[in-house]
């Protein structure tokens, strides 16, 4: 990757490792209080921030929130939670946005399109996208009975200065993601790259919703996750895939298995080949005869594997796909046919979903 990227931040990751921050910078009550029995908190007088934490902290200067629980904990827990439902859904990505993004994360695919500057500076956090980047524990108080209380603050300007710097770090990262020559982009690794573009994209609409509830002035150019997602699906159209079977000849003559997997390709997008191509699905199809005692009645079991491969090095690319299953009648070419036709019933209904959940989630190469 050129020069020019290498100090690209990978901001994006701050949000997916601040949970352990909070913990550490705020795991004991700040003004000397403690777990068990009397503290000097429950000798001084109830402080005015658990009931309006503005009457510390300048609203202007900072967006505030309280919580209380059974430990100094639970009260930090609650306090930075009421603080993150201050954003609402400004600051939730859907769950498979979040698993997607840790996945390439703990994969390294992230240190591939932008530096690890900002990386070595995090931790760990929940898997929710709840917490907030920024935001620290400034206060906590026992009442020397069985409830903590503690304040979760985040201060506006600095608050609104990591989230422009991630949003741009974030653009910086999507750019370096799409920029390639056509031929690259045409192919699966080109649809992963604007897929997890897409899931960048995503996390940057988030960061943007923080930015206007602390009222700074939105970052420019961004675009929606969707749009990336359209362009992936332009790729696909573009990708022909070769659909071939083993023992179709001696089982399925009709070729209803082939073409039901052709119908869930061609369904996404794919074009299908009957020649060479760069990506081949290799279907293992086969009928065998079950012997059941004192039955009267025939019985054919069908199989199907399918690997959806590289063309070129046999490397499978797609989780695969595997079903298996029996049919019977009181003759045993029917009970083939009725296998047949269940195989088939079950390809439709569960190839198509399997193909769009398995690419959606496809991360591009280190």
């Amino acid at each position: 990757m050129c020069k020019i990227f290498k100090h690209a931040i990978t901001a994006a990751v701050l949000l997916l490792f601040c949970g352990m921050f909070f913990s550490a910078c705020a795991g004991a009550p700040k003004d000397g209080s403690s777990s068990g029995g009397q503290s000097r908190s429950a000798q001084q007088p109830r402080p005015e921030w658990i009931n309006s934490p503005y009457s510390k902290y300048s609203e202007r200067q900072y967006i505030a929130r309280t919580g209380s629980g059974p430990s100094v904990e639970e009260a930090e827990k609650s306090a930075l939670a009421n603080l993150a439902g201050y954003f609402g859904q400004s600051i939730r990505d859907e769950q498979k946005i979040t698993n997607i993004y840790q996945e390439a994360v703990k994969n390294g695919v992230t240190a591939e399109w932008s530096d690890k500057t900002i990386v070595d500076r995090t931790i760990d956090t929940s898997a929710s996208l709840d917490s907030l980047v920024g935001a620290e524990i400034r206060d906590s108080w026992y009442d020397g009975r069985n409830t903590y209380y503690a304040a979760a603050v985040m201060d506006r300007a600095k608050t609104a200065q990591i989230y422009t710097d991630m949003i741009r770090a974030n653009q910086i990262m999507i750019g370096n993601l799409v920029n390639m020559e056509q031929a690259e982009k045409n192919t699966i690794e080109g649809f992963a790259r604007y897929q997890f573009a897409a899931v960048v994209a995503d996390i940057n609409t988030s960061y943007s919703n923080v930015l206007k509830v602390t009222g700074a002035a939105p970052v420019a150019g961004l675009k929606t996750g969707d749009e990336y997602r359209l362009e992936a699906v332009e790729i696909t159209k573009t990708i022909p895939v070769r659909v071939l079977i083993t023992k179709q000849d001696e089982v399925d003559r009709a070729g209803r298995i082939q073409g039901a997997f052709t119908s869930a390709l061609s369904g996404f997008g794919f074009r299908t080949a009957t020649g060479s191509a760069p990506y081949t699905l290799n279907i293992n199809f086969s009928l065998s005869e079950v012997q059941l005692p004192n039955q009267q009645n025939k019985f054919a079991r069908y199989e199907v594997i399918a690997n959806f491969t590289d063309s070129a090095t046999r490397v499978g690319l797609l989780p695969s796909y595997s079903i298996n299953g029996r049919e019977g009648h009181l003759n045993l070419p029917e009970a083939e046919n009725r296998a047949i036709a269940a195989a088939e019933r079950k390809i439709v209904s569960e190839y198509a979903d399997l193909l769009a959940e398995s690419l959606s989630q496809l991360l591009p190469r280190r």
